[in-house]
């Protein structure tokens, strides 16, 4: 097969695990690393990650992203909730629930994949720009658009590569909430590494960065009613526009970042006079690194035994559906310590 790309972007690592790469840096989830993430385990305690995924409740984060709509399977115009078997078998005494969703799979708890943002590049080296994924997949061949006359979905780049190579490692907590409280604060270089010194963090190559800003507990209080005027000013979010920050995400070998906010970027929603990424940190991770991106978790029980106990690793599983050809997905992460 031909090489996708003549040139990759600057500072990508495009090709480093194979030109036909589908991974990133999940590829740095090693099974020596797997194991070296279980000597975490050392009560057996777990916690949940995961909003309830009818939060944030509402469009207002995303206008395009409606909550789950869930509903019982039909048969013959029959809604199989409290159903009796007997009705279709002669004399089973069986009652069938059975249901179905119609969900946005980044609504709530997620992950991104790698064909969630790409860029207009030159890749081919033509003067041309193309619409392009990590490591040179193309939108119209490897990603399906309506524009394509087919049904649109990732057939490369898809979520269900981070499933088939479950995701599991050291993940590694930075409590950014503990420090900035609810105050909206874009967390640039100097800030983060300011905060891992003086929490005394250590972040080695093929950690899981999780994020807690206190966003998603703020979407909690809420209680299915976000307030867009108190949202669009708490909480921290990582400075995407600070290249020093973007250079440590690629020097620190991290195989993933979860925050438990939206967008993990300080997302300015702002046009330019010249062309530019409106989403930074998402093109820096997503479309160059292929380190995968994960938004709204929920990690305010792990935060409070973490500093009870005076510890901030753990053993994390957080595999997201099996779902071909989707972009994103919904996800159940759970820490063990």
């Amino acid at each position: 097969m031909a090489k996708r790309w003549v040139n990759r972007p600057e500072g990508s690592n495009w090709g480093d695990f194979g030109d036909d790469d589908q991974l990133g840096r999940i590829n740095l989830l090693t099974p020596e690393r797997v194991r070296q993430a279980g000597a975490e385990i050392q009560t057996g305690r777990n916690f949940c990650l995961s909003l309830p995924l009818d939060f944030p409740g509402g469009n207002f984060l995303n206008v395009r992203r409606f909550p789950p709509s869930l509903s019982p399977t039909e048969l013959d115009g029959e809604q199989w909730m409290n159903m009796s078997m007997n009705t279709v078998i002669k004399n089973a005494t069986d009652v069938i629930c059975d249901d179905q969703v119609l969900i946005c799979l980044q609504y709530s708890t997620q992950w991104d994949s790698l064909a969630h943002v790409g860029s207009h590049f030159d890749a081919d080296g033509d003067g041309v720009d193309e619409k392009v994924f990590y490591n040179g997949y193309r939108a119209g061949e490897d990603i399906l658009g309506p524009e394509d006359h087919v049904q649109p979905g990732a057939l490369k780049l898809s979520i269900d590569n981070f499933a088939a190579r479950p995701i599991q490692g050291r993940g590694v907590l930075v409590d950014l909430f503990r420090h900035y409280g609810r105050e909206r604060k874009a967390v640039n270089y100097d800030d983060l590494m300011g905060i891992l010194e003086a929490d005394g963090i250590v972040i080695e190559e093929g950690d899981i960065l999780l994020l807690r800003t206190g966003f998603s507990e703020l979407i909690l209080e809420m209680d299915h009613h976000p307030d867009k005027a108190v949202l669009d000013k708490s909480c921290a979010a990582l400075d995407g526009q600070d290249d020093r920050l973007l250079q440590w995400i690629t020097d620190s070998g991290i195989a993933a970042i979860c925050a438990d906010n939206y967008a993990v970027e300080n997302f300015l929603g702002k046009g330019s006079e010249t062309p530019c990424s409106a989403l930074p940190l998402h093109q820096h991770c997503l479309f160059k690194l292929g380190l995968p991106l994960a938004e709204l978790w929920y990690f305010a029980e792990l935060a409070e035994w973490m500093a009870e106990n005076n510890r901030y690793r753990c053993f994390l599983t957080a595999p997201p559906l099996r779902l071909p050809k989707a972009v994103g997905s919904p996800a159940t992460p759970v820490a063990t310590v």
